[in-house]
């Protein structure tokens, strides 16, 4: 893992962007894994702000999106198809025909999560997978027990993340229970990863993602067997952290 602390959550979304940006600009058909949620809204912004400053093209730029509510329509404005277009696809060059959601309201979940893990071998693996990190330590949807070797698939939703995510429904009762995600085997075959976590809500978890030991009771642990992750944190994310001192040392040419 390479531990990236910025002073601010803002500095670290513009740092993570211009990884992003110069990844399009050397390979213009790259493959993104995103995310949805609170954490990358910033991070997209600032790819905003390089699309309409002609610094970066998105025109054949391909998309897998890590998860999706089940039951909830694209048009939902709480589905994450509806967040993707809303803080990302309608404000760039994007063909949406190229961005790809997971099955969230398919007749066979199954054989729509199968066919979702073909289509992203199909496209060539995934070149850059952005993550957010759940206070519980989750990625994706890949709750706490979740195996480090998952695939695409249903999952229910642990009552942490239900309660976390009910500020963005009207109440608790409407979030739903299950949702599809990609697994925690599918985010590790991304050539990179970029995770972002920013908050004093999220020390924690940053501590045992990255110096507790690997186990699937904080899934973002597996990242450090990865051979090319990069961790952007503010300095309230970073709190807890033993080694914060060498990690900025080692992050300060950035």
């Amino acid at each position: 893992m390479q531990i990236v602390i910025c002073k601010t959550k803002e500095e670290a979304c513009r740092k993570a962007a211009d990884v992003i940006s110069a990844a399009i600009r050397g390979n213009p058909r790259i493959v993104l894994g995103l995310a949805t949620g609170s954490t990358p809204v910033g991070m997209y912004r600032e790819l905003i702000a390089d699309c309409k400053a002609g610094k970066v093209d998105f025109s054949t730029v391909r998309s897998f999106n890590l998860d999706e509510y089940q039951g909830l329509p694209p048009e939902h404005d709480q589905s994450y198809r509806y967040f993707m277009n809303a803080n990302l696809f309608d404000h760039v060059n994007i063909d949406k025909a190229n961005t790809r959601v997971p099955p969230g309201q398919a007749a066979d979940t199954a054989a729509a999560c199968a066919q979702y893990e073909a289509d992203i071998k199909a496209a060539g693996g995934i070149d850059i997978q952005v993550l957010g990190i759940g206070s519980d330590g989750h990625i994706a949807f890949n709750e706490p027990g979740s195996s480090l070797v998952s695939r695409t698939r249903l999952v229910a939703l642990t009552q942490q993340t239900i309660r976390d995510n009910a500020r963005f429904f009207a109440s608790e009762a409407d979030v739903p229970r299950y949702a599809v995600s990609m697994g925690v085997g599918t985010i590790m075959e991304a050539r990179k990863i970029i995770m972002l976590c920013f908050g004093a809500n999220k020390a924690a978890a940053v501590k045992a993602a990255v110096e507790g030991g690997i186990s699937q009771f904080c899934p973002a642990s597996a990242l450090q067997m990865h051979p090319d992750a990069m961790v952007f944190l503010d300095e309230e994310a970073a709190a807890d952290l033993a080694l914060k001192d060498f990690y900025r040392s080692q992050s300060c040419a950035l």
